[in-house]
Protein backbone atom coordinates (compact mmCIF):
# COMPACT_ATOMS: atom_id res chain seq x y z
CA UNK A 1 0.00 0.00 0.00
CA UNK A 2 1.56 3.82 -0.90
CA UNK A 3 0.02 6.67 0.78
CA UNK A 4 1.30 10.11 0.43
CA UNK A 5 1.86 11.41 3.96
CA UNK A 6 3.84 13.98 6.10
CA UNK A 7 6.92 12.39 7.04
CA UNK A 8 6.06 12.82 11.14
CA UNK A 9 2.63 11.03 10.22
CA UNK A 10 4.64 8.02 7.96
CA UNK A 11 6.85 8.18 11.69
CA UNK A 12 3.38 6.71 13.22
CA UNK A 13 2.63 4.50 10.75
CA UNK A 14 6.43 2.85 11.10
CA UNK A 15 5.83 2.54 14.76
CA UNK A 16 2.81 0.85 14.90
CA UNK A 17 3.79 -1.90 11.98
CA UNK A 18 6.84 -2.57 14.29
CA UNK A 19 4.02 -3.91 17.06
CA UNK A 20 4.47 -0.31 19.26
CA UNK A 21 1.91 -1.14 22.21
CA UNK A 22 2.68 2.44 23.77
CA UNK A 23 2.78 6.07 22.92
CA UNK A 24 3.97 8.18 24.89
CA UNK A 25 4.09 11.84 24.77
CA UNK A 26 4.15 16.03 24.15
CA UNK A 27 3.67 17.70 21.25
CA UNK A 28 6.37 19.92 20.47
CA UNK A 29 7.08 21.69 16.76
CA UNK A 30 8.30 20.68 14.42
CA UNK A 31 7.24 17.05 15.72
CA UNK A 32 3.62 17.75 17.01
CA UNK A 33 2.28 15.30 14.12
CA UNK A 34 3.95 12.44 15.53
CA UNK A 35 1.84 12.96 18.66
CA UNK A 36 -1.34 13.74 16.80
CA UNK A 37 -1.23 10.79 14.54
CA UNK A 38 -0.19 8.85 17.84
CA UNK A 39 -3.31 9.94 19.38
CA UNK A 40 -5.34 9.38 16.23
CA UNK A 41 -4.37 6.01 15.17
CA UNK A 42 -3.09 4.38 18.32
CA UNK A 43 -6.13 3.56 20.14
CA UNK A 44 -7.98 3.05 17.12
CA UNK A 45 -5.88 -0.13 17.01
CA UNK A 46 -5.63 -1.17 20.09
CA UNK A 47 -2.80 1.05 21.46
CA UNK A 48 -1.90 2.97 23.69
CA UNK A 49 -1.63 6.79 23.27
CA UNK A 50 -0.93 8.91 26.87
CA UNK A 51 -0.54 12.71 26.84
CA UNK A 52 2.15 12.95 28.85
CA UNK A 53 2.38 16.47 31.09
CA UNK A 54 5.77 16.90 29.90
CA UNK A 55 9.22 15.49 28.34
CA UNK A 56 10.18 14.02 31.40
CA UNK A 57 6.94 12.34 32.48
CA UNK A 58 7.32 11.00 28.64
CA UNK A 59 10.49 9.25 29.55
CA UNK A 60 10.13 8.23 32.65
CA UNK A 61 7.10 6.18 31.57
CA UNK A 62 8.50 4.38 28.89
CA UNK A 63 10.99 3.30 31.27
CA UNK A 64 8.33 1.51 33.28
CA UNK A 65 6.55 0.60 29.73
CA UNK A 66 9.83 -1.14 28.85
CA UNK A 67 10.39 -2.96 31.91
CA UNK A 68 7.75 -4.13 31.83
CA UNK A 69 8.41 -5.74 27.92
CA UNK A 70 6.22 -3.73 26.36
CA UNK A 71 7.08 -2.10 23.11
CA UNK A 72 7.20 2.30 23.29
CA UNK A 73 8.26 5.39 21.65
CA UNK A 74 8.22 9.22 21.88
CA UNK A 75 8.84 11.70 20.02
CA UNK A 76 10.24 15.65 20.65
CA UNK A 77 12.20 18.10 19.30
CA UNK A 78 15.68 19.34 20.80
CA UNK A 79 14.11 21.20 24.09
CA UNK A 80 12.12 18.12 25.35
CA UNK A 81 14.87 15.89 24.14
CA UNK A 82 17.87 17.85 26.28
CA UNK A 83 14.57 17.07 29.41
CA UNK A 84 14.87 13.15 28.40
CA UNK A 85 18.53 12.94 28.48
CA UNK A 86 18.67 11.93 32.19
CA UNK A 87 15.57 9.68 30.99
CA UNK A 88 17.83 7.95 28.13
CA UNK A 89 20.55 7.46 30.73
CA UNK A 90 17.90 5.20 32.88
CA UNK A 91 16.78 3.41 29.94
CA UNK A 92 20.41 2.74 28.81
CA UNK A 93 22.02 1.88 32.24
CA UNK A 94 18.72 -0.93 32.97
CA UNK A 95 18.82 -2.15 29.24
CA UNK A 96 15.63 -1.10 28.51
CA UNK A 97 14.60 -1.01 24.73
CA UNK A 98 12.53 2.06 23.72
CA UNK A 99 12.61 4.43 20.46
CA UNK A 100 12.59 7.96 20.74
CA UNK A 101 12.36 10.19 17.92
CA UNK A 102 14.11 14.02 17.61
CA UNK A 103 13.04 16.13 14.81
CA UNK A 104 15.70 18.80 15.18
CA UNK A 105 14.82 22.58 15.51
CA UNK A 106 17.01 25.09 15.68
CA UNK A 107 18.88 26.34 19.01
CA UNK A 108 20.13 26.71 21.15
CA UNK A 109 17.44 27.76 23.90
CA UNK A 110 14.00 28.01 22.32
CA UNK A 111 15.29 29.00 19.14
CA UNK A 112 12.55 28.59 16.34
CA UNK A 113 11.01 25.51 14.46
CA UNK A 114 13.04 25.45 11.61
CA UNK A 115 15.79 22.47 10.65
CA UNK A 116 18.64 22.15 12.05
CA UNK A 117 21.18 19.31 13.03
CA UNK A 118 22.43 20.39 16.08
CA UNK A 119 21.11 17.81 18.33
CA UNK A 120 24.01 15.64 17.28
CA UNK A 121 26.31 15.12 20.48
CA UNK A 122 23.06 14.51 22.47
CA UNK A 123 21.38 11.95 20.10
CA UNK A 124 25.04 10.49 18.91
CA UNK A 125 27.21 10.09 21.68
CA UNK A 126 24.80 9.93 24.53
CA UNK A 127 23.55 13.41 26.17
CA UNK A 128 23.04 12.05 29.80
CA UNK A 129 25.19 10.86 32.48
CA UNK A 130 27.56 7.93 32.66
CA UNK A 131 29.22 5.24 29.96
CA UNK A 132 26.46 4.95 27.69
CA UNK A 133 25.65 5.37 24.18
CA UNK A 134 21.91 5.12 22.06
CA UNK A 135 21.33 3.19 18.63
CA UNK A 136 21.25 6.05 16.07
CA UNK A 137 19.20 6.11 12.73
CA UNK A 138 19.55 9.45 9.97
CA UNK A 139 16.70 9.29 7.81
CA UNK A 140 16.40 11.18 4.46
CA UNK A 141 13.35 11.15 3.10
CA UNK A 142 9.60 10.33 4.36
CA UNK A 143 10.12 6.12 3.25
CA UNK A 144 12.83 6.32 5.97
CA UNK A 145 10.84 8.30 8.35
CA UNK A 146 9.04 4.50 8.50
CA UNK A 147 11.72 2.39 7.47
CA UNK A 148 13.74 3.45 10.33
CA UNK A 149 11.50 3.89 13.32
CA UNK A 150 10.57 0.26 12.40
CA UNK A 151 14.82 -0.43 12.46
CA UNK A 152 14.60 1.44 15.55
CA UNK A 153 12.34 -0.73 17.16
CA UNK A 154 14.13 -3.88 16.20
CA UNK A 155 17.43 -2.30 16.62
CA UNK A 156 16.31 -1.49 20.34
CA UNK A 157 15.16 -4.83 20.97
CA UNK A 158 18.09 -6.89 19.41
CA UNK A 159 20.44 -4.77 21.82
CA UNK A 160 18.49 -4.00 24.25
CA UNK A 161 18.76 -0.21 24.23
CA UNK A 162 17.42 3.31 23.52
CA UNK A 163 17.40 3.78 19.84
CA UNK A 164 17.39 7.35 18.05
CA UNK A 165 15.33 8.25 15.09
CA UNK A 166 17.51 11.78 14.15
CA UNK A 167 15.32 14.00 11.80
CA UNK A 168 15.07 17.57 11.42
CA UNK A 169 12.34 19.72 10.96
CA UNK A 170 12.12 20.34 7.16
CA UNK A 171 11.77 16.21 7.27
CA UNK A 172 9.17 15.96 9.12
CA UNK A 173 7.31 18.76 7.57
CA UNK A 174 7.71 17.37 3.94
CA UNK A 175 5.11 14.90 2.29
CA UNK A 176 6.02 12.17 -0.08
CA UNK A 177 5.16 8.90 -1.01
CA UNK A 178 5.73 5.93 1.21
CA UNK A 179 4.88 2.25 0.57
CA UNK A 180 3.87 0.69 4.46
CA UNK A 181 4.80 -3.18 4.72
CA UNK A 182 3.26 -5.67 4.03
CA UNK A 183 2.01 -7.23 7.49
CA UNK A 184 3.66 -6.35 11.40
CA UNK A 185 6.41 -7.13 12.93
CA UNK A 186 6.65 -10.44 14.67
CA UNK A 187 7.01 -9.07 18.12
CA UNK A 188 10.12 -9.68 20.40
CA UNK A 189 10.16 -12.25 23.05
CA UNK A 190 11.21 -10.21 26.30
CA UNK A 191 10.09 -12.76 29.11
CA UNK A 192 13.90 -13.49 29.90
CA UNK A 193 14.33 -10.45 31.20
CA UNK A 194 11.19 -8.30 31.77
CA UNK A 195 9.25 -7.46 34.91
CA UNK A 196 5.79 -8.52 33.47
CA UNK A 197 4.33 -9.99 37.06
CA UNK A 198 4.02 -13.55 35.90
CA UNK A 199 5.31 -16.00 37.81
CA UNK A 200 7.94 -17.27 34.98
CA UNK A 201 9.02 -13.95 35.20
CA UNK A 202 8.28 -12.47 38.85
CA UNK A 203 12.22 -12.90 40.00
CA UNK A 204 13.13 -10.55 37.04
CA UNK A 205 14.66 -7.00 38.75
CA UNK A 206 15.15 -3.94 36.07
CA UNK A 207 17.36 -1.89 37.59
CA UNK A 208 20.68 0.46 36.77
CA UNK A 209 22.08 0.98 40.29
CA UNK A 210 25.11 -0.86 41.40
CA UNK A 211 26.23 -0.21 45.16
CA UNK A 212 29.11 -2.01 44.94
CA UNK A 213 32.15 -0.21 42.69
CA UNK A 214 33.65 -3.05 41.38
CA UNK A 215 30.02 -4.20 40.11
CA UNK A 216 29.78 -0.99 38.64
CA UNK A 217 32.47 -1.62 36.64
CA UNK A 218 31.96 -4.55 35.39
CA UNK A 219 29.00 -3.81 33.99
CA UNK A 220 30.28 -0.73 32.55
CA UNK A 221 32.82 -3.11 30.83
CA UNK A 222 29.76 -5.09 29.90
CA UNK A 223 27.98 -2.16 27.92
CA UNK A 224 30.82 -1.01 26.51
CA UNK A 225 31.50 -4.77 24.94
CA UNK A 226 28.07 -4.52 23.42
CA UNK A 227 28.69 -1.11 22.14
CA UNK A 228 31.59 -2.47 19.95
CA UNK A 229 29.30 -5.55 19.29
CA UNK A 230 26.85 -2.76 17.87
CA UNK A 231 29.45 -1.81 15.42
CA UNK A 232 28.23 -5.09 13.03
CA UNK A 233 24.58 -3.20 12.36
CA UNK A 234 26.32 0.33 11.12
CA UNK A 235 24.89 0.91 7.96
CA UNK A 236 26.06 3.58 5.01
CA UNK A 237 25.71 4.46 1.39
CA UNK A 238 27.34 5.38 -1.27
CA UNK A 239 26.72 7.52 -4.51
CA UNK A 240 28.88 8.33 -7.69
CA UNK A 241 31.87 7.58 -5.47
CA UNK A 242 33.75 5.12 -7.01
CA UNK A 243 35.77 6.91 -9.10
CA UNK A 244 35.61 10.06 -7.17
CA UNK A 245 38.19 13.29 -6.53
CA UNK A 246 36.14 14.98 -3.89
CA UNK A 247 33.57 12.75 -1.31
CA UNK A 248 30.71 14.96 0.06
CA UNK A 249 29.76 13.23 3.42
CA UNK A 250 26.14 14.12 4.66
CA UNK A 251 23.35 12.45 6.24
CA UNK A 252 19.74 13.15 6.81
CA UNK A 253 18.03 16.22 4.68
CA UNK A 254 21.82 17.43 3.97
CA UNK A 255 22.70 14.22 2.05
CA UNK A 256 19.91 15.13 -0.18
CA UNK A 257 21.34 18.03 -1.42
CA UNK A 258 24.56 15.94 -1.36
CA UNK A 259 23.44 14.16 -3.97
CA UNK A 260 22.23 17.16 -6.49
CA UNK A 261 25.44 18.49 -5.68
CA UNK A 262 27.46 15.81 -6.87
CA UNK A 263 25.12 15.51 -10.45
CA UNK A 264 25.64 18.77 -10.84
CA UNK A 265 29.49 18.38 -10.55
CA UNK A 266 29.15 15.54 -12.65
CA UNK A 267 27.55 17.54 -15.37
CA UNK A 268 30.76 19.97 -15.55
CA UNK A 269 32.80 16.94 -15.88
CA UNK A 270 34.25 16.88 -11.98
CA UNK A 271 34.64 13.62 -10.51
CA UNK A 272 32.47 13.98 -6.88
CA UNK A 273 30.61 10.94 -4.97
CA UNK A 274 28.65 11.27 -1.85
CA UNK A 275 29.09 9.44 1.40
CA UNK A 276 26.31 9.10 3.95
CA UNK A 277 26.10 7.59 6.99
CA UNK A 278 22.93 5.82 7.63
CA UNK A 279 23.68 5.09 11.47
CA UNK A 280 25.51 7.87 13.64
CA UNK A 281 25.72 5.43 16.12
CA UNK A 282 27.27 2.73 15.27
CA UNK A 283 29.28 4.77 13.05
CA UNK A 284 30.47 3.00 10.12
CA UNK A 285 34.16 4.00 9.89
CA UNK A 286 35.07 0.88 8.23
CA UNK A 287 33.23 2.43 5.07
CA UNK A 288 33.77 5.73 5.55
CA UNK A 289 37.92 5.23 5.76
CA UNK A 290 37.18 3.11 2.07
CA UNK A 291 35.30 5.47 0.11
CA UNK A 292 37.32 8.25 1.68
CA UNK A 293 41.26 6.99 1.35
CA UNK A 294 43.29 9.23 -0.58
CA UNK A 295 40.11 11.62 -1.82
CA UNK A 296 39.40 14.79 -0.27
CA UNK A 297 36.64 15.09 1.83
CA UNK A 298 33.63 17.75 2.28
CA UNK A 299 30.91 17.45 5.21
CA UNK A 300 27.68 19.35 4.19
CA UNK A 301 25.77 19.67 7.69
CA UNK A 302 22.90 21.77 9.49
CA UNK A 303 25.05 22.90 12.57
CA UNK A 304 28.38 24.06 13.90
CA UNK A 305 30.65 21.71 13.10
CA UNK A 306 30.01 18.57 15.44
CA UNK A 307 29.19 15.86 12.59
CA UNK A 308 32.60 17.05 10.58
CA UNK A 309 34.28 16.72 14.43
CA UNK A 310 33.23 13.42 14.43
CA UNK A 311 33.62 12.50 10.09
CA UNK A 312 37.54 13.82 11.09
CA UNK A 313 37.99 11.40 14.71
CA UNK A 314 36.67 8.24 12.82
CA UNK A 315 38.53 9.17 9.77
CA UNK A 316 41.33 9.36 12.54
CA UNK A 317 40.93 6.23 14.25
CA UNK A 318 40.60 4.41 11.24
CA UNK A 319 44.28 5.43 10.05
CA UNK A 320 43.20 8.25 7.34
CA UNK A 321 45.74 10.98 8.99
CA UNK A 322 46.02 12.76 6.61
CA UNK A 323 42.61 12.62 5.22
CA UNK A 324 40.97 13.71 8.43
CA UNK A 325 43.20 16.72 8.83
CA UNK A 326 41.95 18.13 5.43
CA UNK A 327 38.00 17.65 5.89
CA UNK A 328 36.40 21.10 4.74
CA UNK A 329 32.57 21.62 5.64
CA UNK A 330 30.20 23.72 4.62
CA UNK A 331 27.35 24.90 7.15
CA UNK A 332 24.18 26.74 8.30
CA UNK A 333 22.33 27.26 11.43
CA UNK A 334 19.64 28.86 12.72
CA UNK A 335 17.56 27.03 10.64
CA UNK A 336 18.96 27.43 7.53
CA UNK A 337 19.63 25.21 4.61
CA UNK A 338 22.80 24.85 2.66
CA UNK A 339 21.79 25.54 -1.02
CA UNK A 340 23.00 23.32 -3.94
CA UNK A 341 24.79 26.43 -5.35
CA UNK A 342 26.46 27.23 -2.00
CA UNK A 343 27.62 23.38 -2.01
CA UNK A 344 28.76 23.34 -5.46
CA UNK A 345 31.01 26.21 -5.01
CA UNK A 346 32.31 24.70 -1.88
CA UNK A 347 33.26 21.89 -3.90
CA UNK A 348 34.71 23.33 -6.73
CA UNK A 349 37.01 25.32 -4.46
CA UNK A 350 38.56 22.61 -2.72
CA UNK A 351 39.09 20.71 -6.14
CA UNK A 352 40.46 24.22 -7.66
CA UNK A 353 38.35 24.63 -10.39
Amino acid sequence: MTKFVKSNEAVVMGALYAGCDLYFGYPITPASEIAHGAAKWFPMLGRTFVQAECETASVNMMFGAAGAGKLCMTATSGPGFSLMQEGISYLAGAELPAVIVDVNRAGPGLGNVYPEQSDYTPAVKGGGHGNYQTFTLAPASAQEMCDFTIKAFQMAAKWRTPAIVFADGLQGQMMEAVELPDAELPRPDFSEWAAQGEPATRRNLVKSIFLDAAAQEVFNEHLQRKYEDMAADAMAETYLAADAELIIVAFGIASRVARTTAETLRRKGLKVGVFRPITLNPFPRERLAAAAKGRKIMTIELDAGQFADDVRLNLAKAGLGAESANVMMIHRMGGQVVTVDDAVKAAKMILGK
